[in-house]
């Protein structure tokens, strides 16, 4: 198992607003691991699987993604499902961080095999709180060695 200090988190989050807080609430919550924040579906899953402008990049081998479901171009909904169905990927932890509570849409990522699945509250100060505490949650969690 890794140390969860090397995992890098891949922010995958289209509101400016919602990215600034998830990074500064996690780094509230101590986490210091590098951040890479993507703005949109299709280059989520170009930074993953290296197409588009990151052919030839080397993604970090200990990656955990923080998706959002409500994305341009691509959805959470197929980044995840492209994620969770291809060998090289599909052992990368998924965290979907959203704004809906809908029960079909929780049980859809699950079905598609996010790991976790957390709930946007719409009070700024309960929003805090809940990425605080991801980060405490992400501060214990086992990573499992790619390859």
């Amino acid at each position: 198992m890794s140390s969860p200090d090397s995992v890098t988190i891949l922010l995958v989050e289209d509101d400016p607003g919602h990215a600034r807080l998830i990074e500064k609430n996690l780094r509230r919550g101590r986490i210091t691991n590098e951040l890479i924040i993507i703005r949109d579906g299709k280059e989520a899953e170009d930074y993953l699987f290296g197409e588009g402008k990151y052919v030839g990049f080397q993604r970090p081998s200990q990656l955990l993604v923080l998706l959002d479901l409500n994305l341009p171009v691509k959805d959470g909904f197929q980044v995840l499902q492209r994620l969770k169905s291809d060998d090289k990927t599909k052992l990368i932890p998924v965290v979907v961080v959203t704004s809906t509570d809908d029960n079909r849409e929780v049980l859809r990522c699950y079905e598609l095999g996010c790991n976790v699945f957390i709930t946007k509250p719409v009070d700024y100060q309960k929003f805090c709180d809940a990425i605080k505490n991801l980060g405490l949650f992400l501060s214990v969690v086992s990573w499992p060695n790619e390859g």
